[in-house]
């Protein structure tokens, strides 16, 4: 039972990081965001949500996966701090991208969030491969993340 509180605990913190990045990003989708020139490959808008909820939902199995090895461990705790760090720049972007309107603030966030997202997945293989192996998509999708960021900087700079 308790195994059972501590994923759900777990996907919950994750998704809470999707809503609450989510009361920034909403409001400046129908106005600032529609407004600015867009790269040939940005997906429509309604790929988001599913995706990132996916991909926290994902993170959210991989920290419990770790987070199960016991805090004892120092490696656990290592790895959780990482991740935690990337969790927080996660929720970041959204406020600095949406909420500032800023394509070079979000780029600053994203850049160091992709580094943090490479060191979880390094630190969780150490304690958990599966859960580094869930963290993939995750670094994948940044990885696109970031490419996109950049395109909007440059076209609307």
């Amino acid at each position: 039972m308790r195994q059972a509180l501590e994923l759900i605990a777990s996907i919950v913190i994750c998704e809470l990081v999707g809503v609450i990045g989510g009361l920034f990003t909403a409001p400046a989708i129908a106005t600032w965001y529609n407004l600015l020139r867009k790269p040939s490959f940005n997906p429509p808008a309604w790929v988001f949500g599913p995706v990132w909820t996916a991909l926290y939902l994902m993170m959210g199995v991989a920290a419990f996966l770790v987070w199960r090895k016991g805090w004892g461990n120092a490696q656990v705790k290592v790895a959780l701090v990482v991740f935690g760090l990337q969790l927080l720049l996660n929720f970041l972007w959204s406020p600095v991208f949406f909420g500032m309107r800023s394509p070079l603030g979000g780029l600053l966030v994203i850049v160091p969030l992709w580094g943090a997202i490479l060191a979880t997945i390094v630190l969780f293989a150490r304690v958990s491969v599966p859960a580094a192996v869930l963290m993939v998509p995750y670094l994948l999708w940044v990885s696109f993340a970031t490419v996109l960021n950049y395109a909007l900087y440059l076209l609307n700079a």
